[in-house]
């Protein structure tokens, strides 16, 4: 199963298991978690969702194998949800979401971490925000989202550069909550969120929608800009030149681009 889906304690724990592609997303992944957000929001029964990752990454983005095949050929197929309706479920999801970061997290792996309440990361994990070193824009309206989690500078070091971020760093800029041993991770996540799934749930919809409804016209305009500077680059000489260098197994030259 892609993506598994278990309860306890009014806690929904929703693990990504594409292990052997270090959980990174295609279009069946995308819309089985998109599918698992929505049907997590509508259930009564449910408090709290935990999103992790199976194996040595919580998720190494978007699969860039899929990214290219899409890239260059105008008539492949996607899924029924994809990129876009996975931001939807993020943006619309009423409940409070922690992240438990495993390992990795690649593109979409970090930038999720933006519509989480509450993350938790394992000490030997790494994240990287890699858009201008796949020659493209920023996604998921993290250009708007993270200089507000953690400041103007660090968003731009993160965004511009592409370098990976340590469990330390992160926490230092206040992306992470806490960082825990790798084998201590996941039980202090769930001890957290079943804390919060103690309390009523009306009053964590109203809590979390009090905090994020002042973002919601911020991100629409941030992820309406995001998409117009990724079509005009997707496709285009240096994102093609870094697939290309990411399928060949060599670093990409983007001199003169």
């Amino acid at each position: 199963m892609i993506l598994e889906v278990a309860d306890s304690a009014r806690v929904r724990t929703l693990t990504l298991n594409r292990p052997e592609a270090l959980n990174a997303f295609n279009a069946e992944l995308y819309d089985a978690t998109a599918t698992a957000l929505a049907d997590a929001a509508t259930d009564p029964e449910v408090a709290v969702v935990l999103l992790t990752g199976s194996g040595r990454a919580f998720s190494a983005g978007t699969d860039l194998r899929e990214m290219r095949r899409l890239a260059t050929d105008a008539a492949a197929p996607g899924g029924g949800h994809g990129f876009p309706g996975l931001l939807d479920a993020l943006v619309d999801f009423p409940k409070p979401l922690v992240c438990a970061v495993n390992g990795i997290g690649l593109g979409i792996g970090a930038t999720v971490l933006g519509f989480a309440d509450l993350v938790l990361m394992s000490s030997t994990a790494r994240l990287r925000f890699p858009f201008a070193s796949l020659g493209v824009a920023p996604e998921a309206a993290s250009s708007y989202l993270l200089p507000r989690l953690i400041g103007r500078q660090n968003a731009a070091w993160m965004l511009l550069s592409g370098e990976w971020v340590s469990a330390e760093e992160a926490l230092a800029a206040g992306l992470v909550f806490k960082v825990c041993p790798p084998d201590e991770l996941l039980s202090t996540a769930r001890r957290h969120a079943e804390v919060i799934a103690r309390q009523p749930v009306a009053s964590l919809v109203a809590v979390k929608h009090t905090m994020t409804e002042p973002l919601r016209a911020g991100i629409v305009d941030a992820r309406e800009r995001e998409n117009t500077a990724f079509a005009t680059l997707m496709g285009g000489p240096a994102n093609l030149e870094a697939l290309s260098a990411f399928a060949e197994g060599r670093e990409p030259d983007f001199t003169g681009l």
